[in-house]
C-alpha cells in the first residue's frame, strides 16, 4: 500500500458508501418478500450494469434495478401484484439516510478545506435528496452521475469524466468508497483510493490495493489531517 496524500478532491461514492441500504430489505418484507433478498437484489443490479457496460450498452440504474427487481419478485408469493411491488421497493430508495459517521465526517472533511463531489453509477437526483435530507448537500461542489459519462464505474470513462469536470489530475483526486470493485477501478485509472470498512472484512487479493483504508468518513478525515 502506497503512501497517502493530501489530495485535492475527494470523489465519493454514493450507494452504500454514503447512503444506508439496510431499510431496504424492511420494503421487501412489506411486500411479503424475504428481506435477505434486498442483498441478491443490489448485487444483481451492479452485475447487471457491468455486464452492459461491458457490452458497450450501459442503461440508466433506476431502469436495471426495476427490471432486475421484476424478475426477482416473480417468483416470490407477494401480498400484491409485481408492478406494484416494484414500485414499493423503488420508492424505497428515495428515503434512504446516511450512515452515522457520514455528516462528522463530511463535515471534518469540508473543514479541512477538501474539494468534494459524488460520483455514482444511480441518478444525480438520489443523491441530492440524499445529502440534502443529510443538511450536507452544501459540502459538495458537484453531483455526478454515470449517466452522463455513459459507462458505469468501475469503467476507465467514468472516472475520467469526472476528473475532467473538476479540472484535477488522476494523481491529485482520491475516490473514497466501501466496494473494493470501486477503489480497483479507481486506482488503475491512476487515482488515490479510500477503501471504507465498515465491517473488519478482507480486501480481496485480486484487486488493486487501496491508498488507505478507515473505519469511518471520520477516520478518513483524521487519517488526511496527517497526511
Amino acid at each position: 500500500m502506497d503512501q497517502p496524500r493530501r489530495p485535492s478532491l475527494i470523489i465519493f461514492d454514493v450507494n452504500e458508501t454514503l447512503s444506508d441500504l439496510a431499510p431496504l430489505a424492511g420494503r421487501f418484507e412489506e411486500v411479503g418478500a424475504p428481506g435477505h433478498l434486498a442483498d441478491l437484489w443490489f448485487a444483481s443490479v451492479l452485475r447487471d450494469g457491468f455486464a452492459l457496460t461491458v457490452a458497450h450498452s450501459p442503461a440508466p440504474f433506476a431502469e436495471i434495478a426495476s427490471g432486475v427487481l421484476r424478475t426477482l419478485l416473480s417468483g416470490v408469493e407477494l401480498d400484491r401484484e409485481v408492478d406494484r411491488a416494484v414500485t414499493h421497493v423503488m420508492d424505497g430508495f428515495s428515503g434512504l439516510g446516511v450512515h452515522p459517521d457520514v455528516v462528522p465526517g463530511v463535515e471534518a472533511l469540508a473543514d479541512a478545506g477538501l474539494r468534494m463531489i459524488t460520483l455514482t453509477n444511480g441518478s444525480t437526483q438520489v443523491a441530492d435528496r440524499l445529502l440534502s435530507r443529510a443538511g450536507v448537500r452544501d459540502r459538495f461542489e458537484a453531483l455526478l452521475s454515470v449517466e452522463e459519462a455513459g459507462p458505469w464505474k468501475p469503467a476507465a470513462g467514468a472516472y475520467v469524466r469526472a476528473l475532467e469536470r473538476c479540472a484535477v489530475a488522476a494523481n491529485e483526486a482520491m475516490l473514497v468508497a466501501v466496494h473494493p470493485w470501486d477503489i480497483d477501478g479507481a486506482r488503475r485509472c491512476g487515482l488515490q483510493a479510500a477503501w471504507i470498512d465498515r465491517g473488519d472484512r478482507a480486501y480481496p487479493a485480486y484487486g488493486a490495493e487501496p491508498s488507505l483504508t478507515a473505519t469511518s468518513v471520520v477516520d478518513l478525515a483524521g487519517q488526511l489531517a496527517g497526511a
